[in-house]
């Protein structure tokens, strides 16, 4: 059902530091800033050969990146997220097996503009996945 990674996520406290380390020191290309107001959250990725990197970054009060960085206040892997052909399918085969959707089960846009959803973390080995439609 799951396809390639799409990108690893990782929450940063100060967005510029982390577009400064992936791109000056690493030497990656990374993305222009984005603000995803449906997810609470400013993004850039960084582009790799095999995948992405996503740093997030709050956005607003009510941010769940805000609350990740509270407690995690140096940041660190917040989801991974991986590729699916069809969404719907997805989640009611998921749902059929026993795992929880986080929100409303509906997929919403995501930063690359394609549908998303959230499956808890504890169903995942206390990962949260993302899957996006492709």
């Amino acid at each position: 059902m799951i396809g390639r990674l799409n990108h690893v996520a990782i929450a940063v406290p100060d967005l510029d530091e982390g577009i400064r380390l992936y791109r000056d020191v690493l030497g990656a290309h990374v993305s222009e800033p984005q603000d995803e107001p449906d997810h609470g959250v400013r993004v850039v990725f960084v582009e790799l050969p095999n995948t992405k990197i996503e740093l997030l970054y709050p956005l607003g009060e009510n941010s769940p990146i805000r609350s990740f960085l509270e407690k995690n206040t140096a940041g660190g892997i917040h989801h991974v997220c991986y590729e699916v052909e069809d969404i719907l399918a997805a989640r009611d085969r998921l749902i059929a097996q026993g795992a929880r959707i986080l929100g409303t089960g509906e997929p919403k846009n995501g930063a690359h503009g394609k549908p998303v959803l959230f499956l808890h973390p504890k169903d995942f080995n206390g990962t949260l996945v993302e899957l996006e439609q492709i």
